[in-house]
C-alpha cells in the first residue's frame, strides 16, 4: 500500500465508516472509558477490533513484539508498556486484562534463532528476554516428549506462544496494584490465544492449566 491508498483510506473512514458511528464519536470525544485493556502483539494481522467486535473507546490496546509484559519495577526509566498498565488500570478503572498472543508469531520464533541471526536488531534480542521462561518450559517439555514421539516444529511453535501467554498473566500480577484488585474481584486476567488462519481464539482456564476454544457453546 503507497501514500494514496492510505489516504484514500483515510477520505473513505471520514466519507463512510465515520458518518456510520458519528453519534459514538461525538459521544466519547471528551473522555475514554474502556472496559478492557488489550495487550497484544505488533503483528500487522492481528487487529484486536476486529477479534472481539468492539467499538472505538472500548479497548485500551497496548501492542508490542510478541505481546510481552515487564515485570514490575519502580525505577525513573522511560517504560511504555509498564506505563500503558499503570494508565489502563490505576486513571481508567479497566475491569478487564486480554494478554492476546497469535499463531505464526515471529517475536516467539526468535527465541529459537542464532545470535548470528539477530546480530541487526539487538533492542528486539533483548526485548524477547521477557520470553525466556516459556521457552525453558518449552524445550523441557520437548525432552520429556522425545521418548514418546517427535517434537515437531509446528508444536513447539504452539506452546511457545501458548507457554510465552502464561508467562506474561505471571508478569502482570508482579504488579501490586493489579494483584490486589484482582483478589478484590475488581479485575479479571485473561490469556488468549488466536489462530491467524481459521479466526478460532481460545482462552487459558487456569484452573484446568489448558486452552479452551470460544466458540459460544454451553459450558
Amino acid at each position: 500500500m503507497d501514500k494514496n491508498n492510505l489516504f484514500d483510506g483515510v477520505i473513505d473512514f471520514n466519507n463512510n465508516e465515520y458518518k456510520k458511528h458519528s453519534e459514538l464519536f461525538k459521544k466519547i470525544a471528551e473522555e475514554q472509558n474502556p472496559h478492557t485493556l488489550f495487550i497484544g502483539c505488533s503483528d500487522s494481522r492481528v487487529v484486536p477490533s476486529l477479534i472481539t467486535k468492539t467499538l472505538p473507546g472500548e479497548l485500551f490496546v497496548v501492542r508490542n513484539i510478541a505481546n510481552l509484559v515487564p515485570p514490575y519495577r519502580n525505577v525513573s526509566e522511560f517504560l511504555a508498556t509498564t506505563s500503558a498498565i499503570e494508565y489502563a488500570v490505576n486513571i481508567l478503572s479497566v475491569k478487564n486484562i486480554v494478554v492476546c498472543g497469535h499463531s505464526n508469531c515471529g517475536g516467539c520464533r526468535a527465541l529459537y534463532m542464532a545470535d548470528e541471526d539477530l546480530k541487526d536488531i539487538p533492542h528486539t534480542k533483548k526485548w524477547l528476554e521477557l520470553a525466556g521462561n516459556a521457552k525453558k518450559t518449552v524445550s523441557g517439555s520437548a525432552l520429556a516428549a522425545r521418548d514418546k514421539k517427535e517434537f515437531t516444529g509446528k508444536e513447539r511453535e504452539t506452546l511457545t506462544e501458548r507457554e510465552n501467554i502464561k508467562e506474561q498473566i505471571k508478569h502482570l500480577y508482579s504488579y501490586p496494584y493489579i494483584k490486589y484488585k484482582s483478589e478484590k474481584g475488581e479485575i479479571k486476567i485473561y490469556g488468549w490465544h488466536y489462530i491467524i488462519e481459521t479466526g478460532e481464539v481460545y482462552n487459558y482456564s487456569s484452573e484446568k492449566n489448558i486452552y479452551e476454544k470460544i466458540d459460544g457453546a454451553p459450558v
